[in-house]
Parts: C-alpha cells; structure tokens; sequence
C-alpha cells in the first residue's frame, strides 16, 4: 500500500494546501467560516448517505473542509484578524508592556528577543515584535518571562532592497512577527515579579545548566559544540567551527532536533526493553519513554525546533508500540496535521520542513534500500544500513538544501559513516555530563573524557570540510527545479524498488522536462541585458548584466561580494568583472551621468538618469537646469537628510526622483 494512499496522509496534504492557499491569498476570514460550517453540516448530511455504493460524495467534501479548515486557522495568525495586534497603531509613540518569549542570538550592536506585546497604553494589546536593546555598559540580557515597560514606535520590519536578497522581513513574516522596536538600556523598565510560563522555566533552567557547564575545564570550542549539541544554545560556537560543520553535511548535528531526539528514543526503546516482559510493560514502556524525551525537551528549554521534534517523536514512539509498519506513515502525518493546527506557520520554517522530509523520507526509503541490497556479512550489513539511513535522509532533504542554501556537500555521506554511529554514544555521555553537572556531582575525570571526545570530533569534521574539492557551491536552483527535483527522487526510488515501465515512464517524462526547464532558463539568462542601480549603505553599486556576464561598478568591492553572489546564482551568471564608479556609465546607446562627493563631471546634454552618490555638495535646481535629466536617483551612499532636501527640490520640479533607501534596487529602462 502506498502511503499516499493512507486518509491521514491525504488530510494532513489538503491541509497543508489549505494553509499554502490562505497565507498568499488572504480570503475574507468571515467566508471561510460561514463556507466551513456549510460544509461541516452538509459532511454530517452526506455521511449518513455514504453507506449507498452510488453516492461517493463523502471523502471529497472532507478533503474541502480539511483544506478550508487550514485557510481558516492561517487566517487567524494574520494581523487583520486580530483586533489588538499592534500593526494597527505602529508608527506612533505608545507605552509597550512585552514579554519576553524568547532570547535570540546577539549582533554586534544588539541583544535581539522575541517579545510578544501584553499591553498598549495601558490596554489590551496582542502580536509578536522583534526587540533590538541596544549594547552598552549597563546592558544587562533579558531573559525569557522578563516582562518590560517601554516608551516605543513600532516600525514595520523593513523589506529587503535589492533583488534576489535574503528577505529578512519575509522570514520574520512567517514566524508571526511584523513589527520591531529599538531601544537603549535606559529606554525601559524591567518589571518586578513577572508572570511565569512554562517555557520561561525551561529556558532558565537551561540556562542554570549551562552556567554550571561554563565553570567546568571544558575547551572554548568543546564546550560550544556541547551547548548546542545537548541544549541547543549555538550563541558560542565560533564561525569557522560552524562553518566546518556546514561544509561537511554536518551541520544538522548542532541543531538539537529529529536527529538528537531519534538517537534518544532509540536508546531508551533499546534500555527500556527489559519492561516489556512485565504485564503491560509496553504500554509503561511507551509511557516512559515519552516521558523522558519530554523531560529532555524541558532541559534543552523548549525552543520551537524541539517542542516540534518531541511532538514528532512522541507519535513515532506510539507507532513502534502499535508495531504495525503501516502505522508508521499514519501516525507520522497525524503528527504534522496536529501541528499544523496549532502551529500554522510551522509550515513554512526551513527546519520543519527538512524535519518532516528527512523522517518521511528514511521510513519510506530505508526499507526498500534494504530490499535492494543485503550483505551476508554482518559488518558490512550494519555499514549498509547506516549508509542508507543517512542517504534516504539526504535524498529527502537535497531539493530544499538546494533550493534554500545552494550547496551540496559530497562528503555528507563520510561524516555521517564516522560521526553518527558515535552520536548516540556522545548524546548518551552527554545526558549524563548533564544531570551531573545539575546536581553538582561532575568528576573532573568525565569531562576530561568528553571534552576528548567532543574535541576528536570536531578535527574529524573539521578534516572532512577541509575537502573542497567534494563540496559544490553557489549551485543554481529555483522552486520549479525544487518540484522537479522530488519527482525525479520519487521516480526513481520506484524504478529501483519495482522496475516496469510505468515508473520509468514517469522518471524518464520529470527528467526531460527538468533538462527542457534548465535549458529555457539558460537560454533566457544568456538572451537578456539588464542595469540595476542597487541599495547598500555607505557604497555605490550599479550592476551590469549582459547574458551571462555580469560588470559590477563599486567603491568598495569587498563590501559588495555577498549581495553579487546571490544575484549571480539566481541569474545564472558564469563571469563577473569587476571595476570602479567612473562619473559616466553607458549601456545599450543611453548615458548615465554619475555625480559624486567631488561634484566634478562631465557635462552631457539631456541625460536619461543621473545618480547622486557621496552626497555631492550641489545646488540641485541649478544642476537641473544645466543639465536637463529625465529622472534623478540617489544610492545609499548619501546621507539622508540631503537626500530629504533633494527629495523635495524634485517634487518641486516635478521631476522622477528614487531613492534606494526607501524603494529598493533601481531597474534602468532603456528605449530599444
């Protein structure tokens, strides 16, 4: 029977297409709902009909309702729906009562925390922002349950300027929060005797067990990897640390998620086994075991990514104790539809989406490996097996490591041979590590023992990531290739597992209309020409594309490297020239006349554009008459309230002006 075929599988599908279709769309929550109880009644109707082999009516209308139940439940997160959420007074001052639901990794200028808003002058208020509290020497971090009082303009998060930029305001967007504030130490008032939440206790608890870790002998690396290895706190782990990890496929394992959860239930199913020759002992089997990764869940301090792999595990455990393998699928997707239904936005999270691809993926494809090839020897059977847990998980999540990160590391397959038959011996070491150094009872003998092993760790990784060679980088590809991609991984498991030509027809059709798809994108790419005027602060940058060549004109090249790589990898772009901001750049037959802090340039009769850069001191309106441009545009290499000043000369004049800063990247139009 194929999964597809199992009814939770297709509720928790149409659900997912309910949620996908209200985020973008945004329908009327009242339609939603009247259209939902017309079709719960008529579902109760229709059921009582079912019975009768010629009304086959009732497994469509459900599917309806379960997609409509998830516009309905998305719709509800949306900020027009609630009458207090705190976009409906952003942009003027307001008394702000927070509470802090969670401490994000510092930036070099700020303490960054989810806060969720209690309060709006004094009334009720609802939604979650993003608070920035400047660092300086009276800052002290905030902590999870703090709740503060605070003097504050809500701003819109502001969207990305430049194309093919990481969207940060889109990201926060599908986490629920819209909004920020900025404030200094001396701007707030932390508030005595906060109301306590469970994850508040979580989250200090963990912290109490990580103040204990920091005044054992650990390494300053070991002991990063530990904090986020055992608690999922990354805040210490160097850059070059993380990025070994990265580099090697191996990144998953600081992540404290499915990986570090499944290891866990394997080990308690396998320590606990003993129980199940008592009466009932599986049932005290099942619940021991759920109660102990929920116990881990509270030290590790609750976080999102946790709490949603518990859940997960959780129902795992359940379908091991019903030992039915075809319950596995059911009880899987049961466990994403319930979290869905509380947590709509889950869905649309890089890690819960890689979670689910990963374990859909190793239950689905693990037992057909295995079909496919299976060693007499014994240790060449378990290297097997291992090898193809790690690569069904791989395969499950290439199209949405392609397609979010644009890398593949090939040696992901090395890491997880050396390191993950070990984990579960380094998560188990560490749980201990952990309940010792709680109580106070930590011999200096076991952290020299795993710190070692920590450390041997971490060279090994570090040796695996050192193979460049092996690790394909700024790779091309977009949601139609993601798509694709799955269907051609579908495709061919099937092929293996039973070849007929029906299952290769299917592969063979994805492939070419992926080989067709890739080669209309090259062709498009390498057939167009574009000039971009782009935003960054402090720096010129005007972007050149001619097929699939790319002239980038800055003042400071270092500074633009990271926005150019992520245009080049969406446009396809196989050379970029680099060269410096002269006062007049010409394209397709049009000049751009460049003025910049000097105020010296060329004088050209008419120009189409021409860009301000440096705050060049001029009086505008003469410049204008003198030269007669057809638009003006200003970069963010200009201060703002010259830019202000200029802004208003051009309304005067009736005269196009754009500013980067506030419109984003500039499109130059040419007439052919």
């Amino acid at each position: 029977m194929r999964f597809s075929e199992f009814v939770s599988v297709k509720l928790t599908l149409y659900l997912v297409l309910g949620i996908i279709l209200g985020y973008y769309i945004q329908p009327k929550i009242e339609f939603i709902a009247v259209a939902l109880i017309v079709l719960i009644v008529l579902l109760g109707f229709v059921h009582k009909l079912q019975k009768r082999a010629s009304f086959p009516f009732f497994g469509p209308i459900a599917f309806l309702t379960t997609t409509l139940i998830g516009m309905l439940i998305i719709g509800f997160s949306s900020p027009k729906n609630q009458p207090n959420h705190y976009l409906k007074v952003s942009g003027f001052e307001k008394t702000l009562q927070l509470k802090i639901t969670q401490a994000l990794k510092p930036n070099t200028y700020s303490h960054r925390y989810f806060a969720r808003v209690e309060s709006i002058d004094g009334k009720g208020g609802s939604g979650t922002l993003m608070l920035y509290v400047t660092k300086d020497s009276l800052t002290k971090e905030l902590l999870v349950d703090d709740e503060v009082l605070s003097r504050a303009v809500i701003h819109p998060v502001p969207p990305s300027l430049n194309p093919y930029q990481f969207d940060y305001k889109d990201y926060l967007r599908k986490q629920g929060v819209y909004g920020q504030i900025q404030i200094s130490s001396h701007e707030f008032l932390k508030l005595k005797n906060p109301s306590p939440s469970l994850r508040g206790i979580a989250a200090n608890f963990r912290l109490d067990v990580i103040t204990k870790l920091q005044k054992q002998p650990f390494g300053k690396e070991q002991l990063g990897v530990i904090q986020a290895l055992l608690l999922g706190q990354r805040n210490d782990i160097s850059e070059e640390t993380y990025d070994n990890y990265k580099n090697a496929g191996a990144v998953h394992i600081l992540a404290v998620s499915g990986l570090h959860v499944g290891i866990l239930l394997v080990l308690l199913q396998f320590l606990l086994q003993p129980l199940e020759r008592l009466q009932r002992g599986k049932t005290l089997k099942l619940v021991i075991v759920v109660a102990l990764l929920w116990t881990y869940a509270f030290v590790a301090g609750l976080s999102p990514s946790i709490v949603r792999a518990v859940t997960m595990f959780s129902f795992l455990a359940y379908a091991l104790y019903l030992n039915r393998p075809t319950n596995t699928f059911n009880i899987l997707a049961l466990s994403m539809f319930f979290i869905l239904l509380i947590k709509p936005l889950l869905l649309f999270q890089v890690g819960f989406q890689m979670s689910y691809a990963a374990v859909f993926a190793i239950v689905w494809m693990y037992p057909k490996l295995q079909q496919f090839w299976f060693p007499n020897w014994w240790l060449v059977r378990k290297g097997w097996q291992l090898l193809s847990v790690s690569i069904a998980a791989q395969l499950g999540v290439l199209p949405l490591s392609l397609f979010y990160f644009h890398q593949f590391p090939a040696l992901f397959f090395v890491s997880n041979l050396i390191v993950v038959p070990f984990l579960g011996i380094i998560l188990g070491f560490g749980i201990l590590v952990l309940v010792l150094v709680h109580f106070d009872l930590l011999p200096p003998f076991l952290v020299t023992v795993y710190d070692g092993l920590i450390g041997g760790m971490n060279v090994v990784i570090a040796w695996v990531a050192q193979q460049e060679a092996f690790l394909f980088r700024d790779i091309p590809f977009d949601a139609v290739q993601m798509v694709l991609t799955c269907i051609m991984i579908i495709g061919l498991v099937h092929v293996l597992s039973s070849p007929n030509f029906k299952n290769l027809a299917v592969l063979l059709t994805a492939l070419m209309i992926y080989c067709g798809y890739l080669f209309f994108e090259v062709w498009t790419s390498h057939n167009q020409e574009k000039v971009w005027l782009w935003h960054q602060t402090k720096n010129s940058v005007v972007l050149h594309q001619q097929g699939q060549r790319l002239n980038v004109l800055t003042r400071d090249s270092d500074k633009t490297k990271r926005l150019v790589r992520d245009y080049t990898i969406a446009q396809r772009i196989r050379s970029v020239h680099w060269d410096t901001l002269q006062n007049n750049y010409q394209a397709r037959g049009e000049k751009i006349l460049i003025l910049d802090g000097t105020g010296v340039y060329t004088h050209i009769k008419m120009p189409r554009y021409v860009l301000l850069t440096q705050s060049p001191k001029i009086h505008l309106e003469r410049f204008i008459d003198s030269v007669q441009p057809k638009m003006i545009l200003a970069d963010g290499s200009n201060y703002k309230r010259i830019v202000r000043k200029w802004q208003q000369t051009c309304k005067k004049r009736k005269l196009p002006f754009h500013y980067t800063g506030e419109k984003g990247a500039y499109p130059f139009i040419f007439e052919d």
